[in-house]
């Protein structure tokens, strides 16, 4: 028997029916976007009339006569009264529309996905918040995660972006290890990729977990607000500091709390270490210390042992004493500077001996910069010379009451390498690039509140002044100007941050700025007075 062809319609408009099928559900829809008054308003009515025939039946017999004739007088009423009919007619659409309002109720809870995920983590944690001996455990498989976890909140993906999680008291949250634990399992079931601050609160017995936003990084090197002796490190979290300062953060201006670090004879933290791996931005960092340092009338020494050449820029400007990269002009210059701190504590002890304020360029700032200074002194141990940092002990321990601060960037993998002068008193510490939280935790002293991520733009790590909190920090952008890869609108505001080229100052009124370092020379003393022949600088050749 042979088969009946199907209909043309079903056999080829399957695409056809599916769109015309789509285009009657968006005219549908449309329609009821058009309609949706005149729908609010009808269910509105229909509400009335519902409770009016309610009202109705409910009313006795006996007075339903008086009833209805009170509503024919009162329409009687209304229909002779100007405006009347219109004035009802207004407000009985108004009831309508406020009873034909969408009550339903809004969603409150989890849904069923979050739930889940709330489980998962209430589950994850039951071998660490709980005791077999407890008699009424918080946390116990199949239990209920509702106790445990006081508040919530979910992204759009249906991640967690905070968590407020009650724990027993039982637990040992003043161990590092036990925190470390904990915070490890809640990045990991809570989704990776993500950078999150946990904070602890051991009175309450209460954690707190929150997803943190990412920080600026399209904040330029400029002029920023500051007071003399501050230096602006970076940007950081709205809640870890109580300061904001304004910025151009790419063409918008905005105000975003610094990491400001305070040096001079009063600053408890006066030298800094910055470390991190090649690339982390330990260079920038450096760059910004010394454009903010020269704008506030410093002078600046830099002393260069990658051999790069980042800091050229820099060279012949006014305010830049030297920018060395050499092991015999490090030397030089770390002698130099020894010489110089002692000098401005003779000067000032003098002038405070006789009465009087300490002379202007014993107060002038002095920055000292030092990237990567193990290289130059494994070069100068191949040389044969004295290691150029064997002298640095004395601006690290003298340079506060001098106005001498000394800057030391170094790499993870060249730390021990450094004097335990360098350690002891750079109580300034930046952590810059990823980094494991041991590694963190050895140079800063404290582990971070946060998980770092695996991957961190350039700038972007940790700092801590002193004994203070460690807070999450990115370093304004400033590139080397010279470096065509960089982005254009950095470079050209580094440009216009550099002073005025400016030749060597060899003599005339003032106090003498070095265009170079100075060379401490100890002459051939003769053999009549040789206990009694002194060092004295002279200008290196």
């Amino acid at each position: 028997m042979a088969r009946r062809p199907l209909p043309r319609i079903l056999s080829s408009g399957n695409a056809s029916l599916t769109r015309g099928r789509d285009l009657a559900r968006t005219a549908a829809d449309s329609a009821t976007d058009v309609l949706h008054p005149l729908i609010v308003i009808g269910r509105g009515l229909r509400v009335l009339a519902s409770a009016g025939r309610r009202r109705w039946a409910s009313t006795p017999k006996d007075k339903r006569g008086p009833a209805l004739f009170l509503g024919a007088a009162c329409v009687l009423v209304v229909a002779v009264v100007p405006y009347g009919p219109l004035a009802a007619l207004i407000t009985v659409m108004a009831v309508a529309a406020w009873h034909g309002r969408d009550r339903s109720p809004a969603a409150s809870g989890p849904g069923d996905a979050e739930a889940e995920r709330l489980r998962s983590l209430y589950e994850a944690l039951v071998p660490y918040f709980s005791a077999p001996e407890d008699p009424s455990p918080l946390f116990a498989h199949g239990g209920a995660w509702e106790e445990a976890f006081s508040d919530y909140e979910f992204d759009a993906a249906g991640r967690v972006v905070r968590l407020g999680i009650r724990y027993p008291a039982y637990f040992t949250d003043g161990e590092p290890a036990s925190r470390a634990r904990i915070e490890a399992l809640l990045h990991a079931k809570a989704g990776r990729g993500r950078e999150y601050r946990f904070d602890w609160d051991e009175e309450g017995n209460r954690l707190r977990l929150r997803v943190l936003a990412a920080l600026p990084t399209d904040i330029a090197a400029q002029p920023f607000v500051t007071a003399p002796g501050e230096t602006v490190l970076g940007f950081t979290d709205a809640g870890g500091v109580q300061r904001t300062v304004p910025v151009l953060e790419g063409e918008e201006p905005a105000d975003v709390p610094p990491v400001i670090w305070r040096t001079g004879p009063r600053s408890a933290e006066p030298h800094l270490l910055a470390v991190g791996q090649p690339g982390s931005g330990t260079s920038t960092l450096l760059r910004s210390i010394a454009l903010q340092a020269l704008r506030q009338g410093g002078d600046v020494m830099i002393v260069e042992g990658g051999g790069s050449g980042e800091y050229a820029c820099l060279a012949g400007r006014a305010g830049v004493l030297a920018v060395e990269c050499g092991p015999a002009g490090a030397e030089a210059s770390v002698e130099w500077a020894a010489h110089e701190t002692e000098r401005r504590l003779i000067a000032t002890h003098r002038a405070r001996e006789a009465g009087r304020p300490a002379p202007e360029d014993a107060r002038r700032p002095l920055w000292m910069l030092l990237d990567r200074p193990s290289v130059l002194a494994h070069l100068a141990a191949a040389e044969g010379r004295p290691d150029p940092l064997a002298q640095l002990q004395v601006p690290l321990r003298h340079g506060r009451a001098a106005h001498v601060t000394v800057v030391v960037a170094e790499h993870f993998d060249h730390l021990e390498l450094l004097n335990d002068a360098v350690w002891q008193h750079t109580r300034a510490r930046v952590v810059l690039g990823a980094a494991p939280v041991q590694q963190v935790a050895d140079v800063l002293g404290l582990p971070p509140h946060t998980t770092p991520p695996q991957q961190l733009p350039p700038g972007r790590g940790y700092a801590r002044l002193g004994t203070g909190p460690v807070h999450r920090l990115q370093v304004p952008a400033t590139p080397d100007p010279y470096d065509d890869a960089s982005h254009p609108g950095h470079r050209q505001a580094v440009l216009e941050l550099l002073p005025e080229r400016q030749a060597p100052v060899q003599g005339g009124e003032g106090p003498a700025v070095p265009a170079r370092p100075l060379r401490a020379v100890r002459p051939q003393p003769s053999s009549a007075d040789a206990s009694e022949t002194p060092e004295v600088p002279a200008e290196a050749p």
